[in-house]
């Protein structure tokens, strides 16, 4: 350290040189004296540093004069001591007894090629200040020429990169009034494009705006519907249960109709739900709309920030509000379906005829099946009659019989002739010529049953014997008879065919209703809605309050932007223009030598 400089100026000085010397398209120029060791010198040491290869470096060589005697630098003036690329040049320069007796640079020069002349002849028109002069415009003009075009394309690049930055700080506000208007225009015209997908920012890394509400509607809804089963959460018991429920104290000959309204009214409300889920599903990416043109489309918005916060919540409100409305017309698009149960609907009656001729097919093959020896004309005047009491037979040994009992097996088999098409001989009818003939017969065989029945032992139903229905618990599951089970499939499948139309129903309208009532209607009032609520005379200054560093780096922007513009206007200048504005002229003075340095 000397006199008053900080402890540390060797390690200032050594960055500072490092901090230049490193740019690439830099030329180093390591000066050393000749009457000190080349292989300690710093200059070159801090070269090789950065350019290693000294493909940028040039040597120089000083105090030529001032060797030792019987010494010389013939052998570091030839190249074979230090090893760079751009050459080696010696110089005398003038000492400081010269200095003090002004002595001009023309006489310094003019003895220092004498002294070449004396001491290295040889060397002497590759070495010196004119030499070193004329080497370094050499190479600073081939540098230049081969540097200038990656300027040019390094500051057309900052260039467009601080453009873009000063328009999206923008110009300082003058009319307030017409600001603010511009403003809302432009963010509601950037959220409906963004909807309609004709936004000039458009997003490849995810689906936003019009598009992920399409795909909402179609792949998330659609799917979710379709993966609701038709008899979800309906068991066979509960179809069973709803049947006997809707026929009352009298046991019917049909399935009842009230049965299939109510069990499929109650599987049609399932698909409420995934409705108002798909409303919430297009709130939200609305919602993200917002920030979408916040951070793409107006970016000037940032500039504002008061602006923006007022804009997020006026947008947040006018999607909370349609909510309501939206999720109340969808509620009401399934009580509608709820409402009215129609089946006389196309699709269900084609779907309840083909069951009908599923069901006559199957009469045809049991007909088919009955003995060649049964009279046809029988078949067809008591068959019916008689399938109907046998099925109600064993509908009730479910009801009176806890278990097959042998009671049962003995109706069962003294019916069962009858269920087939005739009586016990055929084409008997029991005396009476009738078919209440037959049953009257039948009822007078049974009283040797029923009196059995009636005196069964109710605590014995493992035995197979009736017991009191009121002691008996009703069971939970159980094997359901011919009748019950397909009475259970007919309203299975009446319940399927129906709730696959009110589906496609839902599935077509409630995007049409999220459309009108939330997609539409908000693209339509936005603007409106923005200016009621904010372009007012009280709210202008604080809505177009900047943030307190934008105008700071407005400037900043501003100054960069400049500067980078003359470098441009200066690289596209022609060789021998630069040559003429920075490189030493011809003239031996100090200030030229100083340009060429710099």
């Amino acid at each position: 350290m000397v006199g008053d400089q900080p402890k540390d100026i060797e390690v200032q000085i050594k960055d500072l040189i490092v901090k230049h010397i490193s740019n690439p398209n830099s030329i180093i120029l390591a000066v050393t004296a000749a009457n000190t060791d080349m292989a300690t010198s710093e200059a070159l040491k801090v070269a090789r540093e950065v350019d290693p290869d000294g493909r940028r470096t040039l040597a120089v060589v000083t105090k030529l004069d001032l060797m030792d005697a019987g010494t010389d630098a013939m052998d570091v003036l030839m190249g074979r001591v230090i090893p760079v690329k751009l050459g080696l040049i010696g110089v005398v320069n003038r000492s400081q007894l010269d200095i003090n007796n002004k002595k001009t640079v023309a006489d310094a020069i003019r003895d220092e090629y004498a002294f070449l002349q004396k001491k290295y002849p040889s060397l002497a028109n590759r070495n010196g200040t004119k030499y070193l002069a004329r080497t370094l415009n050499r190479l600073l003009m081939h540098h230049i020429r081969d540097c200038l075009p990656e300027l040019k394309t390094r500051i057309n690049v900052l260039a467009a990169q601080y453009q873009s930055l000063l328009s999206s700080y923008g110009e300082p506000v003058e009319d307030q009034s017409s600001t603010l208007l511009q403003l809302i225009t432009k963010f509601a015209a950037e959220y409906c494009h963004t909807i309609e997908g004709t936004a000039k920012y458009i997003e490849t890394t995810e689906l936003c705006g019009g598009a992920r509400i399409c795909y909402i509607f179609h792949e998330t809804f659609g799917r979710t519907l379709e993966s609701v089963d038709p008899l979800g959460g309906l068991t066979t018991i509960d179809v069973l249960t709803a049947i006997r429920n809707a026929t009352g104290p009298r046991p019917a000959l049909f399935v009842p109709e009230v049965s299939f309204e109510l069990l499929v009214k109650r599987q049609v409300k399932r698909l409420e739900d995934p409705s108002l889920r798909c409303v919430e599903l297009v709130h939200e990416e609305m919602q993200r709309i917002i920030q979408h043109c916040s951070n793409y489309s107006t970016q000037e918005l940032l500039r504002f920030p008061k602006l923006h916060d007022a804009i997020v919540e006026v947008v947040t409100s006018l999607l909370r509000k349609r909510l309501p409305v939206t999720n109340e017309m969808v509620h009401n698009l399934v009580a509608i379906e709820l409402a009215y149960i129609n089946t006389k609907h196309p699709d269900f009656a084609d779907a309840c005829g083909l069951m009908n001729n599923n069901i006559e097919e199957q009469r045809r093959n049991r007909m088919r099946e009955l003995p060649s020896s049964v009279p046809r004309e029988k078949v067809t005047e008591h068959t019916q009659l008689f399938h109907c009491a046998f099925d109600l037979l064993n509908c009730y040994k479910d009801c009176f019989f806890t278990a097959p009992s042998e009671d049962f097996y003995i109706l069962q088999q003294r019916y069962k002739p009858y269920a087939a098409g005739g009586g016990p001989q055929g084409d008997q009818d029991g005396g009476t010529g009738n078919w209440r003939g037959m049953l009257k017969k039948g009822d007078e065989g049974m009283g040797g049953d029923r009196s059995m029945l009636q005196t069964s032992n109710p605590a014995s139903p493992q035995r197979g014997h009736a017991v009191n229905l009121l002691d008996v618990p009703v069971p939970v599951s159980r094997k359901l008879s011919s009748r019950e089970q397909r009475d259970c499939e007919v309203i299975e499948r009446l319940i399927k065919s129906y709730f696959l139309i009110v589906r496609k129903n839902i599935q077509d309208s409630v995007p049409k209703a999220v459309m009108h009532f939330l997609v539409n209607h908000v693209k339509d009032s936005l603007q409106s809605e923005l200016v009621g609520q904010l372009y007012k005379a009280g709210l202008l200054d604080d809505l177009l309050t900047e943030s307190e560093d934008m105008a700071q780096r407005r400037n900043e922007a501003a100054d960069m932007l400049k500067g980078l513009n003359t470098i441009s206007h200066v690289c596209s200048m022609n060789h021998k223009q630069l040559m003429n504005m920075y490189l030493w002229n011809g003239r031996s003075d100090t200030n030229s030598l100083q340009m060429v340095g710099n």
